[in-house]
């Protein structure tokens, strides 16, 4: 957890994109952050309960100190180049593709870097990644190396640029009122924070909050979740999360694998 002081910064807001929401969140994350998947999950835990109230925006802000570390001479098409920048990339190709396939890509790319061994995917891997998560390889592999995943990548930057963020994992809060300043909160908190922001900017001390749907229909939404997040969301002991999984499990619902961070569920 970052130790500094919290002390939002503020500049002007944006228009939130949706009428019918009064908040909308920006969230930026690197994709090859683990302390940004920490901020994910504490998203999809507000989305669950305060969801009627915001939208969320995710920008990748992957830090382009790191454009000059690719190892060698080769190309973007060679199966064994690594590089930082590409998974951002590959995103937003995948997104190209619609932003329910993007999100797929998103969940399965955390799912390698959380099981494998190499901390940055080369080319080749997020072609595999890809396949995984069902998009059109051919469409994926043109729009990979497109000027338009590379602009949809830059705006991501541009954006950070924009307000000031220069660290991921943080989020951007911004309420309906264009002229309205928006606060920021840079580094990774307790999900008391962002709900104590969250009520704070609605002005409402105890907005309505919305029970989590059963464990059936969250793996449906997302495949991939940890015990830990799961007693999050359910507000339950980890043990008896994972109880309760593993009878999905005995049910041929779910599958496990269990890391020293902790156990992986996944639909089967």
């Amino acid at each position: 957890m970052n130790s500094r002081d919290l002390a939002p910064d503020v500049f002007n807001a944006s228009q939130v994109t949706d009428p019918g929401k009064p908040l909308e969140l920006y969230v930026f994350v690197n994709p090859l952050c683990p302390e940004s998947w920490k901020l994910q999950s504490l998203i999809r835990k507000m989305q669950i309960e305060y969801g009627t109230y915001f939208t969320v925006r995710m920008v990748l802000a992957t830090k382009l100190s790191a454009l000059n570390t690719s190892k060698g001479g080769q190309s973007d098409e060679a199966p064994a180049i690594t590089h930082p920048v590409l998974a951002s990339v590959a995103i937003k190709a995948a997104e190209l593709q619609g932003k329910k396939a993007g999100l797929r890509f998103l969940q399965k790319l955390q799912e390698h870097l959380f099981l494998k061994t190499e901390k940055i995917p080369s080319y080749s891997v997020l072609l595999e990644i890809a396949d995984e998560a069902k998009l059109d390889l051919e469409e994926f592999q043109l729009d990979f190396h497109s000027a338009q995943a590379s602009k949809a990548f830059q705006c991501d930057l541009q954006i950070s640029r924009e307000m000031e963020v220069d660290e991921a994992p943080s989020v951007v809060f911004f309420n309906e009122n264009i002229e309205d300043e928006g606060v920021k909160v840079s580094g990774l908190y307790s999900y008391d924070i962002y709900e104590a922001i969250l009520k704070e900017m609605l002005g409402k001390e105890n907005p309505s909050r919305q029970d989590p749907p059963p464990i059936d229909e969250l793996f449906k939404k997302y495949q991939t979740l940890a015990t830990q997040e799961i007693a999050s969301i359910y507000n339950i002991p980890e043990q008896l999360a994972e109880r309760e999984l593993k009878k999905h499990m005995l049910q041929q619902k779910l599958t496990c694998v269990n890391l020293p961070e902790g156990t992986l569920w996944k639909m089967k």
